[in-house]
């Protein structure tokens, strides 16, 4: 697999391949934040509302081509706009197309997420996901610290309402100083 971190105008130009692997993550179920069936109108409309935010530096999107050059998986960090916050990042749409899972993509896009978040100087990374989701079995196996968990926090893809469980991580030593 080649992970690529991409800029606004790349972005732009995979909508269709990104917009291919939304739909078929929230087909498969996973509840990356909308409800089935995912239009592809809206879909294609919700990556291209990201680019101006990549092309301002306040998300950094990462995305796995399989040997063919089909986008099969991304992940992005979504930086703190406030000057007191800017050593941490969420780290959030960490999707693997169906017929790439189970490889370790989902890892190996974690690993790049966390390693460009401490490259940068970022700290400490958060994040939330479905309770009791494969992705949770993800997180804790990568080190991630469980928080909590929130009832009812959001819809799953079949609009039926489920927890969320909360997660962090330090990935560097802080080098703040108060």
């Amino acid at each position: 697999m080649n992970v690529v971190r991409l800029e606004s105008g790349q972005l732009l130009s995979a909508i269709e391949e990104l917009t291919d692997l939304l739909t078929d993550t929230v087909h498969a179920g996973a509840s990356v934040g909308f409800l089935a069936p995912l239009d592809r109108t809206a879909a294609a409309a919700w990556w291209t509302e990201r680019a101006a935010s990549v092309a301002a530096g306040q998300l950094a999107v990462w995305v796995a081509h399989d040997e063919g050059g089909r986008v099969v998986g991304t992940v992005s960090l979504a930086f703190a706009d406030k000057p007191n916050s800017r050593h941490r990042a969420e780290l959030v749409k960490l999707m693997v197309h169906r017929d790439a899972r189970g490889n370790g993509l989902g890892r190996t896009l974690l690993d790049t997420a966390e390693g460009a978040a401490a490259a940068s100087g970022i700290t400490l990374l958060h994040l939330d996901t479905e309770t009791d989701s494969l992705a949770e079995r993800l997180y804790r196996s990568a080190g991630w610290t469980w928080l909590g968990a929130i009832p009812d926090y959001a819809a799953s893809p079949a609009g039926v309402l489920r927890p969320t469980t909360i997660y962090f991580k330090q990935v560097a030593a802080s080098t703040l100083t108060c």
